[in-house]
């Protein structure tokens, strides 16, 4: 409040208003709705608007001038461009006193009234641009109602130009059959115009394009423009449009619009439909494996599933979508939708993995590989000892070699290096025998001057004609006394095998390996042959080679004895051979050194695989693990797909189990074999599957590489089978477990003992042969009926003896009436054991008394004889 004083006066309080130059802001949210379902709150404000030149009800700002303290008449509000008035000095109206302002309030007004002006400068701005915007639009949209009454007036100016054209061809159907036909037609014409117009309604035929057209005439005739007829569809919600403010925002239902994406699909969606042009045809070229469902064949040619579910049904064949068809129905399918096939199969991933083709450029000489072969115990391993300056023998159990084993030999005298593959002699090594033909270049058949020539010296004569290799016969032991190397050389004739003695082509040498004699000979027969075969190959390309063994070691993992054929081998490779792949880790040599590549013809033990992979399998040297992948996931399917066919070939279905049951009888042994390498594996079960007959056989559960675990064990107390362990032992968790529930386990370090064993394990689940003996026979004189005994035949002995609990059977007109035994035996009073030929007894049958004066009764002994494989 401010106080006026004057003298003589009245004092007035003046009330002030406090001045300020922040606008008027109204705050609120709102919720904006958006395609697919989504929303946003957003904050709103609404702001007073200041209007100039007195429009609506804002206020205009005030000049800078005196407060008074009464009311003033209504002035008009001044422009907000008029320059600020400067200020007026007081003065004195009707005895109120009026205060002047302070230079900091004139001030302050003067700076307010200046941004008010430039704000409103602003305000103008933003307005005329608006406008201008609008009308832009408004052109726009003008343009675009142009274009489609243009569009419009098209189409009924073609609509007409047909219309017209038909009403030509009626006339001349009409001056063709006759004006009878005319004047049905205007007639009916005729009577169905009066119902169509309505009272005050005249009919006027204009364009036939538009049709009649309706006109209403007022009172008087005058002529009213016509009324548009009312449309049954109904109005669609207009949007609401305008300025988004607080109050509106708030009080607007919250409806869900179409998105101007969802129109834009709509309208394309449209265009599609109504678009009669054919799409323009795809030809693809379709890859087609073995097998493939119907819905990825129709993807590869971009077809729909629908068209190649149709061709199946037109030739006689339903399916659904996710049927698997074979290749030549898919390429029929393909070709007649127009497209070309290229045929592929899973075997394809091998492809350039093996055989490739050296460049005779990059060819150089590498060192033979030799195999030494030959019956058991003929001095094989003992040849090589003698090369190789070694003491092998000595380690072997039994003193037989049970595993192929691969060394290098230095000549003495070409320097040249040699190759040596040590192949087992027993009956049972016929696989690794084969393993190592196929992987040489020269054969040397070992042959003992004192024995001759034997069944695997014919086997191993066999394997190397199949592998078409050179071979060279080594007469052995010829510083024996009862030494006769001539009788070698006659047997190998029964053979067609001809020794250069004898005008052959095959060189022969007398060796002795106890006494080293002619060992540098048989080394220069080794070089001269691989000097004819002249052997290359290229070193620099990615290796190749034969796994010749394999073993699961528990301190190294999987290790795999391979001879390097092709290229050469280096610590890094991804390697594959078989169903196992890997990297390699480490290479050892034959003497135990670790290298760091080797080349061909070098035998290395490799480290680095997944598992231990098959005696035989080829090795191969890939890119990278993911065509490695490919390939082993290729055969270990193969290898499933085989020993599921092979399963379920000899098991068959539930029924034709049992009926084979019924028919043969025959009984398992079950057995769990584990080894130390798969050649031993291998061959014990090629020993044990010979010994198979019609009454009993081996069912081999699991057989593997490596020592005997705890599920070994498990799997041996389920199915009641024995563990056999060659080479190996049992883990001390195994052991224990298998001694806790009575699981038998069994080693052997000589495959022979292995083989009895289980020969005479299988032996007593035999049946035994029943044999019968026969006594004597014994005729019935008279039938005495005795009691407390019942009937006894008194007999006499007529051949033979008669035993008391013998076998007997009573025959009666040569016709066997019963079967059983004597429980009677009596020679007058007494009981005997037996009775002599020619001598009278008394015999009573076992739970039988039906016997007649003049039967006979032939008295016989079974025997049971135990039967063996």
């Amino acid at each position: 409040m401010v106080d006026t004083k004057s003298p003589g006066d009245k004092t007035l309080s003046v009330p002030t208003k406090t001045l300020t130059l922040k606008p008027r802001v109204e705050t609120g949210t709102v919720r904006q709705s958006f395609s697919h379902g989504r929303t946003k709150q957003v904050v709103v404000e609404k702001r007073g608007k200041r209007r100039a030149g007195g429009e609506g009800p804002a206020e205009a700002p005030h000049a800078p001038e005196p407060v008074v303290a009464k009311a003033a008449p209504p002035r008009p509000a001044a422009p907000l461009a008029r320059p600020a008035a400067p200020p007026a000095p007081p003065r004195r109206n009707s005895g109120v006193v009026l205060q002047t302002l302070t230079d900091d309030e004139r001030t302050a007004r003067a700076s307010a009234l200046a941004d008010a002006r430039v704000r409103d400068i602003e305000e103008r701005r933003l307005a005329e641009e608006e406008a201008r915007r609008r009308n832009s639009k408004e052109g726009i949209e003008q343009a675009e109602r142009e274009a489609a009454e243009a569009r419009r007036k098209a189409e009924e100016e073609r609509h007409r130009q047909d219309e017209e054209a038909k009403r030509k061809a009626e006339l001349e159907a009409k001056k063709r059959f006759g004006e009878a036909e005319a004047k049905t037609a205007a007639a009916a014409k005729a009577a169905a115009a009066p119902a169509a117009r309505a009272p005050g309604v005249a009919a006027e035929a204009t364009d036939e394009d538009e049709g009649p057209r309706q006109i209403r005439r007022g009172p008087g005739g005058a002529v009213r423009p016509a009324v548009p007829p009312k449309t049954t569809a109904k109005p669609a919600p207009q949007k609401q449009r305008g300025r988004l403010t607080l109050v509106t925002a708030l009080t607007a239902d919250d409806v869900r619009e179409r998105s101007i994406a969802s129109f834009r699909r709509r309208t394309q969606r449209l265009k599609g439909h109504q678009s009669n042009e054919p799409k323009e045809k795809l030809i693809r070229e379709v890859v087609i494996p073995e097998a493939i469902n119907i819905q990825e064949l129709a993807n590869r040619m971009s077809e729909r599933a629908v068209d190649v579910i149709r061709l199946l049904m037109k030739q006689g064949a339903m399916h659904k979508i996710t049927d698997v068809i074979d290749a030549d129905t898919a390429q029929l399918i393909a070709e007649e939708l127009g497209h070309t096939v290229k045929r592929v199969a899973a075997s394809d991933v091998e492809e350039g993995l093996f055989d490739v083709v050296d460049d005779s450029s990059d060819t150089e000489p590498r060192s033979p590989v030799v195999t030494v072969m030959g019956h058991v115990d003929h001095g094989k391993t003992s040849l090589l000892d003698a090369l190789r300056h070694a003491n092998v023998v000595s380690g072997e159990a039994g003193g037989i070699t049970q595993h192929i084993g691969a060394y290098q030999v230095t000549s003495p005298e070409s320097g040249k290096k040699i190759t040596f593959i040590d192949t087992p002699g027993h009956a049972a090594f016929t696989a690794m025998r084969a393993r190592g033909a196929k992987v040489t270049d020269i054969v040397i058949l070992v042959v003992a001057a004192d024995d001759g020539v034997m069944p695997q010296t014919i086997e191993a004569i066999n394997h190397a004609k199949a592998a078409k290799v050179p071979m060279i016969i080594a007469i052995n032991k010829i510083d024996k006394p009862d030494a006769k190397p001539e009788r070698v050389r006659t047997e190998l004739l029964q053979y067609e095998v001809q020794v250069e003695s004898m005008g052959g082509d095959v060189v022969d040498v007398e060796v002795s390996a106890k006494n080293k004699t002619n060992l540098d000979k048989l080394l220069e027969m080794v070089a001269l042959q691989a000097d004819l075969l002249d052997l290359k190959t290229n070193v620099s390309r990615p290796a190749e080679g034969t796994v010749i063994e394999a073993k699961l070691d528990r301190g190294r993992g999987p290790v795999a004895t391979v001879l390097v054929q092709r290229g050469t081998l280096r610590v890094g490779d991804i390697i594959v051979a078989g169903a196992e792949m890997g990297r390699v880790r480490a290479l050892i040599n034959d003497q135990g050194v670790t290298i760091d590549e080797a080349g061909p013809s070098v035998p290395v033990e490799v480290l680095g695989f997944n598992g231990p992979p098959e005696a035989g399998d080829r090795l191969a040297v890939v890119e990278n693990e993911a065509r490695a992948r490919q390939v082993t996931s290729y055969r270990a399917h193969q290898k499933r797909e085989n020993a599921a066919a092979s399963i379920s070939g000899m098991r068959g279905s539930l029924e034709q189990m049992m009926s084979q049951l019924k028919t043969t009888g025959r009984k398992d042994f079950p057995l769990i074999i584990k080894a130390d390498v798969q050649g031993s594996l291998e061959a014990i079960l090629g020993s044990l599957d010979k010994l198979g007959t019609e009454e009993v056989m081996a069912r081999i559960l699991h057989a593997g590489v490596g020592g005997i675990s705890e599920s070994d064990v498990t799997l041996a107390e389920g199915f009641n089978a024995a563990i056999i362990g060659f080479n190996v032992r049992a883990h001390k968790e195994a052991a224990a477990a298998a001694k806790r529930n009575g699981i038998e386990i069994r080693y052997y370090n000589i495959i022979y003992d292995l083989v009895d064993d289980v020969k005479k394990a299988m032996s007593g689940l035999l049946a035994p042969t029943l044999r019968e003996t026969m006594l004597g026979n014994a005729l019935i004189l008279e039938v005495f009926n005795i009691s407390k005994v019942g009937k006894v035949a008194g007999c006499r002995v007529t051949d033979g003896t008669v035993e008391r609990g013998a076998n007997v059977r009573l025959i009666r007109d040569n016709v066997v009436v019963h079967e059983g035994k004597l429980s009677t035996l009596k020679r007058f009073k007494d009981e005997v054991k037996e009775v002599q030929s020619g001598q009278e007894c008394g015999m009573a049958f076992e739970n039988y008394g039906d016997m007649r004066a003049g039967d006979v009764i032939e008295c016989y002994r079974v025997e049971t004889i135990q039967r063996s494989l």
